[in-house]
């Protein structure tokens, strides 16, 4: 057979080439269900508006608890499975019970994750001049997307579930271009325009009323002592009423952007800048010369 070959050689390789997991005997989360969750956490956040039947802005008592309790089965059995992938010293049935409260923990946060996401959903619509309604806005803007899923992976990452939300804001990363790590602490009413390339690191602090627009990264300043940094801040404070335009980078565990200031477009900083400053770089010489050749440059 041809692929007896090919297939001897994979096998082969499993055994030289060993991609470690930490632990083989258990299932791991899966992608397919981790995207399910959201799903499902989104209808239930915005009610009527990603259901295949037409809703009232008050759904039905019936459809609310059929949506929950799919919520719960899935999301039980996910959060199971990272209980276990992460220590299978405990027992298995111990896990199931842990899972379960941890699962309904969550579902008791919907509330509070609805609120905030109501809060981004009008800064979103208040912020924007292009925007025609509040609908268009949940329907489409990519930013409260991105923001929608950080909320939702946030908080299962305060009560303690690991893996699934780094899984989601990675999720997310990928039909949004926008990463914000589920442990990044943002406050209320987050505003990001357009958002594609937007950077938001680990240890990132986000007060309320924040804008930030495309290519904007919250970042650390060096990396280079990898896992020794784990636990430390190594990203910047935004404190309230900041806007930061398009590609500027601010980078540093204490680099501070007080309130009410402003950050232009494509700067680059890795200090504290002081509340109500306007902050920009020297514009470039534009040199214009005659194109007497149709040159393309």
């Amino acid at each position: 057979m041809k692929l007896d070959k090919p297939i001897k050689a994979i096998r082969e390789s499993y055994l030289e080439v060993m991609i470690k997991k930490d632990h083989c005997s258990c299932k791991i989360p899966q992608e397919k269900e981790i995207i399910k969750i959201i799903e499902l956490t989104k209808e239930i956040i915005f009610p009527g508006y990603f259901s295949n039947k037409h809703l009232s802005e008050l759904p039905g008592e019936t459809h609310t608890k059929r949506v929950v309790k799919k919520l719960h089965k899935i999301l039980k059995e996910q959060i199971k499975y990272s209980l276990l992938y992460l220590a299978d010293a405990e027992k298995s049935k111990q896990l199931t019970e842990k899972s379960c409260v941890l699962c309904v923990d969550f579902i008791k946060k919907i509330p509070e994750i609805r609120q905030l996401v109501y809060l981004d959903a009008k800064a979103h619509f208040i912020n924007d001049p292009a925007a025609y309604n509040h609908d268009q806005v949940i329907l489409s803007y990519p930013g409260l997307f991105a923001i929608m899923v950080y909320r939702i992976a946030h908080c299962l990452d305060k009560i303690g579930v690991q893996i699934i939300p780094r899984m989601m804001t990675e999720y997310s990363h990928r039909l949004t271009g926008i990463d914000i790590n589920p442990k990044a602490v943002i406050g209320k009413s987050f505003f990001i325009d357009h958002g594609t390339g937007v950077v938001i690191g680990e240890t990132t602090l986000i007060k309320d009323n924040v804008k930030l627009y495309q290519g904007v990264t919250l970042g650390a300043m060096s990396l280079r002592k990898g896992q020794e940094l784990k636990g430390k801040k190594r990203h910047p404070t935004i404190e309230d009423n900041v806007t930061i335009y398009a590609n500027a980078s601010i980078l540093g565990g204490e680099t501070i952007i007080g309130e009410n200031s402003v950050i232009g477009s494509n700067v680059f900083i890795t200090k504290s800048i002081p509340k109500n400053m306007i902050v920009t770089s020297k514009e470039p010489e534009l040199i214009l010369r005659e194109n007497k050749k149709n040159v393309i440059i």
